[in-house]
């Protein structure tokens, strides 16, 4: 009921009046409307850097287009940085004594991921890589630097 038009009746609803989409304001000379002199030639350079970014991007974007996958050693950071992790938990897993070495390891590894992330570009950082790159580098240094305190505090 609510979009339906007030006229419309007991369910018949009435045709929308027609819209002149190609219609000219009344008044208006297409002859006025041209830019002359030198805004013309700005117009077409204008239109004309728009073409070649157009085309730069399109240009991009097809080499993108071409290799969309990220290389296999884009794998290679993210599982260094993984199994420098695993290994110190499984050093910290063998008790006390070696909780302060395993945490190191663990802190360690956050910080080459970091750099890790710092370093490569986009295709090769792989699952290092999920969002901007500061926030990733700031987060891994954060987090492995937290990581190295309680390292250092531990016996």
């Amino acid at each position: 009921m609510a979009n339906r038009p007030v006229n419309a009746g007991s369910g018949a609803a009435a045709a929308p009046p027609p819209v002149p989409h190609d219609a000219t304001p009344a008044g208006h000379d297409a002859a006025t409307a041209a830019p002359a002199g030198h805004r013309a030639a700005r117009a077409a350079r204008t239109a004309r850097a728009a073409r070649t970014t157009r085309a730069a991007r399109t240009t991009r974007a097809t080499r993108a287009a071409r290799d969309p996958r990220p290389s296999k050693l884009a794998w290679l950071p993210y599982l260094i940085v993984l199994a420098g992790a695993a290994t110190g938990m499984l050093i910290a897993w063998q008790g006390s004594k070696y909780a302060g070495r395993g945490a190191g390891l663990i802190g360690a590894s956050l910080l080459v991921g970091a750099l890790a992330r710092l370093i490569l570009p986009e295709r090769y950082a792989g699952l290092l890589a999920s969002r901007r790159k500061a926030s990733d580098v700031l987060g891994f240094a954060a987090f492995g630097a937290a990581v190295l305190a309680v390292a250092i505090a531990l016996p």
